[in-house]
């Protein structure tokens, strides 16, 4: 099990299969103990790497007291239609956030 804090943004012009439009991705692992990973991404969507938190390949099954634990949060505006998506720590520290507009038409 891969315990990461990650955000992904899948782009078209820079993958192998290009018939999709862009779309993000955001990875948040569960509460668990063993931290391990992150995994090489495939590019057949063409990811990009925005942002990501995980222990490294030297520091696999860590205990949960090392805070590789994540946890995210969805905020969506109702006037507007704005999601915001922030990936967390298991203290409620802010790591990486974004605000995505929604798509028109």
């Amino acid at each position: 099990m891969c315990i990461i804090a990650a955000a992904h943004y899948y782009n078209p012009d820079k993958a192998q299969f290009q018939d999709f439009e862009p779309f993000w991705e955001f990875v948040s692992g569960p509460l668990l103990p063993a931290p391990s990973g992150p995994n090489e991404l495939d590019n057949t969507f063409g990811p990009e790497v925005r942002f990501i938190k995980a222990p490294g390949l030297d520091k696999q099954n860590l205990p949960p007291s090392a805070g590789m634990q994540f946890f995210g949060h969805v905020k969506i505006e109702g006037a507007t239609g704005q999601t915001t998506v922030t990936l967390r720590d298991r203290a409620d520290v802010t790591l990486w956030s974004t605000t995505l507009d929604p798509k028109v038409g």
